[in-house]
Protein backbone atom coordinates (compact mmCIF):
# COMPACT_ATOMS: atom_id res chain seq x y z
CA UNK A 1 0.00 0.00 0.00
CA UNK A 2 1.42 3.40 -1.35
CA UNK A 3 1.47 5.83 1.87
CA UNK A 4 0.11 9.50 0.65
CA UNK A 5 3.17 10.60 0.09
CA UNK A 6 3.50 8.41 -2.66
CA UNK A 7 0.37 9.84 -4.55
CA UNK A 8 0.29 11.81 -7.53
CA UNK A 9 -2.30 14.38 -5.80
CA UNK A 10 -0.84 16.52 -3.04
CA UNK A 11 -1.83 15.64 0.86
CA UNK A 12 -4.42 17.96 2.36
CA UNK A 13 -2.76 17.83 5.97
CA UNK A 14 -5.45 18.98 8.81
CA UNK A 15 -2.69 21.06 10.21
CA UNK A 16 -0.44 23.84 8.42
CA UNK A 17 1.00 26.97 10.48
CA UNK A 18 2.97 27.90 7.96
CA UNK A 19 0.35 30.08 6.13
CA UNK A 20 -0.27 32.10 8.66
CA UNK A 21 3.47 32.26 9.97
CA UNK A 22 4.64 33.47 6.67
CA UNK A 23 2.04 35.84 6.05
CA UNK A 24 2.63 37.60 8.84
CA UNK A 25 6.24 37.72 8.67
CA UNK A 26 6.77 41.56 7.48
CA UNK A 27 4.77 42.45 10.98
CA UNK A 28 6.20 40.27 13.76
CA UNK A 29 9.89 40.28 12.36
CA UNK A 30 10.99 43.14 13.14
CA UNK A 31 9.09 43.24 16.30
CA UNK A 32 10.72 40.30 17.35
CA UNK A 33 13.93 41.67 16.64
CA UNK A 34 13.18 44.82 18.67
CA UNK A 35 12.71 42.57 21.47
CA UNK A 36 15.65 40.63 20.87
CA UNK A 37 17.67 43.87 21.36
CA UNK A 38 15.63 44.77 24.88
CA UNK A 39 16.16 41.00 25.97
CA UNK A 40 13.54 41.69 28.34
CA UNK A 41 11.70 37.94 27.98
CA UNK A 42 9.40 37.55 30.83
CA UNK A 43 6.95 39.73 32.32
CA UNK A 44 7.94 42.78 30.09
CA UNK A 45 5.90 44.98 28.02
CA UNK A 46 4.64 42.94 24.97
CA UNK A 47 3.07 41.20 27.36
CA UNK A 48 1.37 43.80 28.96
CA UNK A 49 0.19 45.52 25.69
CA UNK A 50 -1.24 41.94 24.46
CA UNK A 51 -3.16 41.89 27.67
CA UNK A 52 -5.04 45.28 26.80
CA UNK A 53 -5.25 44.51 23.31
CA UNK A 54 -6.93 41.12 24.01
CA UNK A 55 -9.33 42.46 26.24
CA UNK A 56 -10.31 45.28 24.36
CA UNK A 57 -10.91 42.69 20.97
CA UNK A 58 -13.16 40.47 23.61
CA UNK A 59 -15.02 43.39 25.17
CA UNK A 60 -13.59 42.52 28.70
CA UNK A 61 -11.86 44.71 31.56
CA UNK A 62 -8.93 42.82 31.69
CA UNK A 63 -6.86 39.87 30.64
CA UNK A 64 -4.28 37.87 32.20
CA UNK A 65 -1.58 36.16 29.91
CA UNK A 66 -0.72 32.53 31.63
CA UNK A 67 1.52 29.72 30.44
CA UNK A 68 -1.61 27.41 28.92
CA UNK A 69 -4.98 27.48 28.59
CA UNK A 70 -4.95 24.23 30.91
CA UNK A 71 -3.35 26.96 33.89
CA UNK A 72 -5.98 29.55 32.42
CA UNK A 73 -8.64 27.38 33.69
CA UNK A 74 -6.92 26.16 36.89
CA UNK A 75 -6.20 30.19 37.76
CA UNK A 76 -9.51 31.24 37.17
CA UNK A 77 -10.85 28.01 39.50
CA UNK A 78 -8.27 29.48 42.12
CA UNK A 79 -8.94 32.75 42.15
CA UNK A 80 -12.28 32.50 42.45
CA UNK A 81 -11.18 30.62 45.58
CA UNK A 82 -13.73 27.69 43.95
CA UNK A 83 -14.36 24.73 46.68
CA UNK A 84 -15.54 21.03 46.41
CA UNK A 85 -17.04 19.91 43.23
CA UNK A 86 -16.72 21.04 40.25
CA UNK A 87 -19.34 19.99 37.00
CA UNK A 88 -18.14 20.39 33.39
CA UNK A 89 -18.71 18.52 30.25
CA UNK A 90 -17.50 14.99 29.88
CA UNK A 91 -16.55 15.96 25.81
CA UNK A 92 -13.72 18.01 25.64
CA UNK A 93 -10.03 17.74 25.68
CA UNK A 94 -8.64 15.84 28.49
CA UNK A 95 -7.01 19.63 29.86
CA UNK A 96 -10.34 20.78 30.77
CA UNK A 97 -10.19 18.10 33.46
CA UNK A 98 -6.73 18.44 34.55
CA UNK A 99 -7.25 22.35 35.17
CA UNK A 100 -9.60 21.25 37.60
CA UNK A 101 -7.57 18.97 39.23
CA UNK A 102 -4.42 21.43 39.71
CA UNK A 103 -6.90 23.39 41.29
CA UNK A 104 -7.33 20.88 44.25
CA UNK A 105 -11.07 20.32 43.45
CA UNK A 106 -12.89 17.08 42.53
CA UNK A 107 -14.79 16.67 39.59
CA UNK A 108 -18.27 15.34 38.39
CA UNK A 109 -19.29 14.95 34.41
CA UNK A 110 -22.11 16.07 33.06
CA UNK A 111 -23.87 14.60 29.38
CA UNK A 112 -24.33 16.56 26.31
CA UNK A 113 -26.66 17.92 24.21
CA UNK A 114 -27.63 15.09 21.10
CA UNK A 115 -27.32 17.88 18.02
CA UNK A 116 -24.61 20.48 19.27
CA UNK A 117 -22.36 18.28 21.67
CA UNK A 118 -22.22 20.98 23.84
CA UNK A 119 -22.55 20.64 27.69
CA UNK A 120 -26.66 20.43 28.59
CA UNK A 121 -28.12 22.27 30.47
CA UNK A 122 -30.37 19.75 31.91
CA UNK A 123 -28.00 17.26 32.61
CA UNK A 124 -26.12 20.01 34.56
CA UNK A 125 -29.00 20.82 36.83
CA UNK A 126 -29.43 17.06 37.78
CA UNK A 127 -25.59 16.79 38.03
CA UNK A 128 -25.88 19.65 40.99
CA UNK A 129 -25.62 18.63 44.48
CA UNK A 130 -24.79 20.80 47.97
CA UNK A 131 -21.27 20.12 46.99
CA UNK A 132 -20.69 21.42 44.09
CA UNK A 133 -18.45 24.82 44.15
CA UNK A 134 -18.29 25.61 40.56
CA UNK A 135 -18.92 25.14 37.39
CA UNK A 136 -16.47 24.98 34.08
CA UNK A 137 -18.72 25.55 30.80
CA UNK A 138 -17.24 24.44 27.64
CA UNK A 139 -17.54 26.32 24.93
CA UNK A 140 -16.58 22.96 22.39
CA UNK A 141 -15.54 23.18 18.65
CA UNK A 142 -15.70 27.57 18.93
CA UNK A 143 -19.38 26.98 19.28
CA UNK A 144 -20.73 28.67 22.31
CA UNK A 145 -22.61 26.18 25.06
CA UNK A 146 -26.06 27.57 26.37
CA UNK A 147 -23.93 30.20 28.51
CA UNK A 148 -27.01 32.52 29.34
CA UNK A 149 -28.95 29.24 30.61
CA UNK A 150 -26.15 28.24 31.89
CA UNK A 151 -25.36 31.31 33.90
CA UNK A 152 -28.77 31.78 34.89
CA UNK A 153 -28.74 28.89 36.92
CA UNK A 154 -25.25 28.56 38.76
CA UNK A 155 -26.42 32.58 39.93
CA UNK A 156 -29.68 30.68 41.27
CA UNK A 157 -27.86 27.81 42.92
CA UNK A 158 -25.01 30.69 44.04
CA UNK A 159 -22.45 28.36 42.32
CA UNK A 160 -19.12 29.75 40.89
CA UNK A 161 -18.55 29.73 37.09
CA UNK A 162 -15.86 29.85 35.04
CA UNK A 163 -16.00 29.15 31.15
CA UNK A 164 -13.48 27.11 29.51
CA UNK A 165 -13.39 29.00 25.91
CA UNK A 166 -10.15 27.37 24.61
CA UNK A 167 -11.57 26.76 21.22
CA UNK A 168 -13.75 29.62 20.72
CA UNK A 169 -11.58 32.85 20.56
CA UNK A 170 -13.63 36.37 19.54
CA UNK A 171 -17.23 34.50 20.15
CA UNK A 172 -19.80 36.60 21.51
CA UNK A 173 -23.26 35.83 22.33
CA UNK A 174 -25.83 36.56 19.68
CA UNK A 175 -22.78 38.07 18.05
CA UNK A 176 -22.28 40.86 20.43
CA UNK A 177 -22.14 40.66 23.98
CA UNK A 178 -19.03 39.65 25.27
CA UNK A 179 -18.79 36.18 27.25
CA UNK A 180 -17.01 37.86 30.58
CA UNK A 181 -20.77 39.59 30.89
CA UNK A 182 -21.79 35.39 31.92
CA UNK A 183 -18.76 34.81 34.54
CA UNK A 184 -16.14 36.00 36.30
CA UNK A 185 -13.39 34.63 34.25
CA UNK A 186 -13.31 33.06 30.85
CA UNK A 187 -10.48 30.87 30.24
CA UNK A 188 -8.09 30.90 26.63
CA UNK A 189 -5.70 28.69 25.61
CA UNK A 190 -3.13 30.02 22.80
CA UNK A 191 -1.77 26.63 21.68
CA UNK A 192 -0.34 26.80 17.99
CA UNK A 193 -3.69 25.40 16.37
CA UNK A 194 -6.34 27.71 17.97
CA UNK A 195 -8.27 30.28 15.93
CA UNK A 196 -5.27 32.68 17.64
CA UNK A 197 -2.29 30.69 18.55
CA UNK A 198 0.99 31.40 19.43
CA UNK A 199 4.20 29.07 18.26
CA UNK A 200 4.37 27.21 21.72
CA UNK A 201 1.84 27.13 24.64
CA UNK A 202 0.43 30.27 26.13
CA UNK A 203 -3.41 31.10 27.69
CA UNK A 204 -5.28 33.92 29.50
CA UNK A 205 -8.31 34.88 31.90
CA UNK A 206 -9.74 37.50 31.12
CA UNK A 207 -12.58 39.16 33.24
CA UNK A 208 -14.11 42.14 34.40
CA UNK A 209 -13.79 41.95 37.86
CA UNK A 210 -10.83 43.83 39.66
CA UNK A 211 -10.62 40.84 42.20
CA UNK A 212 -10.20 38.03 39.60
CA UNK A 213 -7.43 40.57 38.05
CA UNK A 214 -5.33 40.75 40.92
CA UNK A 215 -5.69 37.23 42.03
CA UNK A 216 -4.52 35.46 38.93
CA UNK A 217 -1.96 38.09 38.57
CA UNK A 218 -0.66 36.75 41.80
CA UNK A 219 -0.81 33.39 41.10
CA UNK A 220 0.86 32.96 38.12
CA UNK A 221 4.14 34.71 39.35
CA UNK A 222 4.83 32.48 42.50
CA UNK A 223 2.15 34.08 44.81
CA UNK A 224 4.06 37.16 44.44
CA UNK A 225 3.25 40.97 44.99
CA UNK A 226 6.41 42.61 43.19
CA UNK A 227 8.74 41.32 45.60
CA UNK A 228 10.56 37.90 46.06
CA UNK A 229 7.70 37.72 49.14
CA UNK A 230 5.30 34.66 48.21
CA UNK A 231 2.22 35.74 49.79
CA UNK A 232 0.18 32.78 48.30
CA UNK A 233 1.28 29.32 47.12
CA UNK A 234 1.24 30.41 43.56
CA UNK A 235 2.70 28.69 40.13
CA UNK A 236 4.85 29.78 37.62
CA UNK A 237 2.83 30.45 34.95
CA UNK A 238 3.65 33.61 33.21
CA UNK A 239 2.98 34.36 29.48
CA UNK A 240 6.25 34.80 27.77
CA UNK A 241 7.21 37.96 25.79
CA UNK A 242 8.05 36.19 22.51
CA UNK A 243 4.62 34.79 22.98
CA UNK A 244 3.50 37.53 23.30
CA UNK A 245 5.59 39.27 20.36
CA UNK A 246 3.65 37.06 18.12
CA UNK A 247 0.17 36.82 19.55
CA UNK A 248 0.01 41.01 19.08
CA UNK A 249 0.56 40.26 15.28
CA UNK A 250 -1.97 37.87 15.12
CA UNK A 251 -4.66 39.51 17.09
CA UNK A 252 -5.47 41.80 14.08
CA UNK A 253 -5.98 38.77 11.93
CA UNK A 254 -8.76 37.18 13.96
CA UNK A 255 -11.57 38.13 12.78
CA UNK A 256 -10.81 37.75 9.22
CA UNK A 257 -9.56 34.00 10.12
CA UNK A 258 -12.51 33.32 11.81
CA UNK A 259 -14.80 35.36 9.29
CA UNK A 260 -12.60 32.53 6.77
CA UNK A 261 -13.18 29.62 8.62
CA UNK A 262 -17.28 30.06 8.81
CA UNK A 263 -16.92 30.65 5.11
CA UNK A 264 -15.47 27.21 4.28
CA UNK A 265 -17.53 25.31 7.08
CA UNK A 266 -20.05 26.45 4.65
CA UNK A 267 -18.81 25.34 1.91
CA UNK A 268 -18.84 22.19 3.59
CA UNK A 269 -22.46 22.45 4.82
CA UNK A 270 -23.62 22.63 1.43
CA UNK A 271 -21.60 20.04 0.36
CA UNK A 272 -22.51 17.63 2.61
CA UNK A 273 -25.96 18.07 2.70
CA UNK A 274 -27.92 14.88 1.77
CA UNK A 275 -25.59 12.89 2.21
CA UNK A 276 -26.27 9.51 4.51
CA UNK A 277 -23.99 8.62 6.48
CA UNK A 278 -22.45 11.67 7.90
CA UNK A 279 -24.39 14.73 9.97
CA UNK A 280 -22.26 17.54 10.59
CA UNK A 281 -22.71 19.06 13.86
CA UNK A 282 -25.21 21.64 15.01
CA UNK A 283 -23.74 25.36 15.14
CA UNK A 284 -25.04 28.70 14.89
CA UNK A 285 -24.05 31.56 13.25
CA UNK A 286 -22.06 32.77 15.53
CA UNK A 287 -19.67 30.29 15.87
CA UNK A 288 -16.20 30.56 15.28
CA UNK A 289 -15.73 27.22 13.44
CA UNK A 290 -12.25 26.45 15.48
CA UNK A 291 -13.54 22.58 13.98
CA UNK A 292 -15.34 21.24 11.40
CA UNK A 293 -17.12 18.04 12.92
CA UNK A 294 -19.42 15.28 11.79
CA UNK A 295 -21.08 12.48 13.09
CA UNK A 296 -20.68 9.73 10.31
CA UNK A 297 -21.13 6.13 10.32
CA UNK A 298 -18.37 3.58 10.50
CA UNK A 299 -16.01 6.59 11.06
CA UNK A 300 -12.65 4.42 11.58
CA UNK A 301 -13.82 2.83 7.57
CA UNK A 302 -14.01 6.66 6.30
CA UNK A 303 -10.96 8.17 8.05
CA UNK A 304 -9.12 5.18 6.99
CA UNK A 305 -10.63 5.69 3.05
CA UNK A 306 -10.39 9.33 3.29
CA UNK A 307 -6.20 8.95 4.32
CA UNK A 308 -5.67 6.82 1.11
CA UNK A 309 -7.21 9.69 -0.74
CA UNK A 310 -4.44 11.65 0.84
CA UNK A 311 -7.03 13.72 3.65
CA UNK A 312 -5.81 13.70 6.80
CA UNK A 313 -8.59 14.19 9.72
CA UNK A 314 -8.57 13.65 13.49
CA UNK A 315 -11.06 13.02 16.50
CA UNK A 316 -11.85 15.75 19.18
CA UNK A 317 -12.27 13.51 21.18
CA UNK A 318 -12.22 9.53 21.15
CA UNK A 319 -13.13 8.95 24.96
CA UNK A 320 -15.24 11.22 27.25
CA UNK A 321 -13.54 12.25 30.18
CA UNK A 322 -15.60 9.92 32.94
CA UNK A 323 -14.21 6.95 31.13
CA UNK A 324 -10.51 7.84 31.16
CA UNK A 325 -7.87 6.77 33.82
CA UNK A 326 -7.47 10.29 35.27
CA UNK A 327 -10.58 11.06 36.47
CA UNK A 328 -11.80 7.35 37.83
CA UNK A 329 -12.31 8.87 40.84
CA UNK A 330 -15.27 10.87 39.92
CA UNK A 331 -16.68 7.01 40.10
CA UNK A 332 -18.85 7.85 36.67
CA UNK A 333 -19.12 4.09 35.05
CA UNK A 334 -20.18 3.26 31.59
CA UNK A 335 -23.31 4.33 30.66
CA UNK A 336 -23.84 6.85 32.99
CA UNK A 337 -23.23 9.97 30.21
CA UNK A 338 -25.42 7.90 27.25
CA UNK A 339 -24.95 10.84 24.87
CA UNK A 340 -21.68 11.40 25.50
CA UNK A 341 -20.23 7.80 25.02
CA UNK A 342 -22.59 7.75 22.00
CA UNK A 343 -20.77 11.11 20.39
CA UNK A 344 -17.06 9.39 20.83
CA UNK A 345 -17.85 6.54 18.83
CA UNK A 346 -18.88 8.67 15.53
CA UNK A 347 -17.30 12.10 15.56
CA UNK A 348 -14.50 13.02 13.11
CA UNK A 349 -13.18 16.32 12.85
CA UNK A 350 -12.19 16.92 8.63
CA UNK A 351 -9.91 19.95 7.64
CA UNK A 352 -10.68 23.32 8.04
CA UNK A 353 -7.96 25.71 8.90
CA UNK A 354 -6.78 29.28 7.68
CA UNK A 355 -5.21 28.88 4.14
CA UNK A 356 -7.09 25.65 3.11
CA UNK A 357 -8.38 25.95 -0.41
CA UNK A 358 -12.02 26.08 -1.70
CA UNK A 359 -11.08 23.20 -4.57
CA UNK A 360 -9.39 21.37 -1.32
CA UNK A 361 -12.53 21.32 0.89
CA UNK A 362 -14.68 20.47 -2.26
CA UNK A 363 -11.96 17.59 -2.81
CA UNK A 364 -12.56 16.22 0.83
CA UNK A 365 -16.53 16.31 0.19
CA UNK A 366 -16.51 14.31 -3.34
CA UNK A 367 -14.50 11.52 -0.98
CA UNK A 368 -16.85 11.56 1.62
CA UNK A 369 -19.27 11.17 -0.70
CA UNK A 370 -17.98 8.76 -2.67
CA UNK A 371 -17.27 6.48 0.50
CA UNK A 372 -21.23 6.71 1.30
CA UNK A 373 -21.92 5.76 -2.43
CA UNK A 374 -23.55 9.46 -3.18
CA UNK A 375 -22.01 11.04 -6.36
Amino acid sequence: MNSPSDRAYPLIPFVRLSTTIESTRPQWEPRLNALMRRAHFVLGEEVASFEREFAQALGAKAAVGVASGTDAISLALRAARARGEVCTTALTAPFTGIAILAAGLKIRFCDIEEDSLQLDPASLAENLTSATGAVVAVHLYGQLCRIQEIARLTRSRGIGLVQDACQAHGARVNGSIPLTEFSDSVAYSFYPTKNLGCLGDGGAVATDRKSIDRGVRVLRDGGRRKSHVSWVPGINSRLDEIQACFLRVFLPNLEAWNAERRRLAGIYDQGLSGCPGVQPVRRDAGSVCHLYVVRAERRNALREALLKAGIQTAIHYGTPLHLQPAFAHANQKRGRLPRAEKACQSILSLPLRVGLADHDVCRVVEAVRAFYGVA
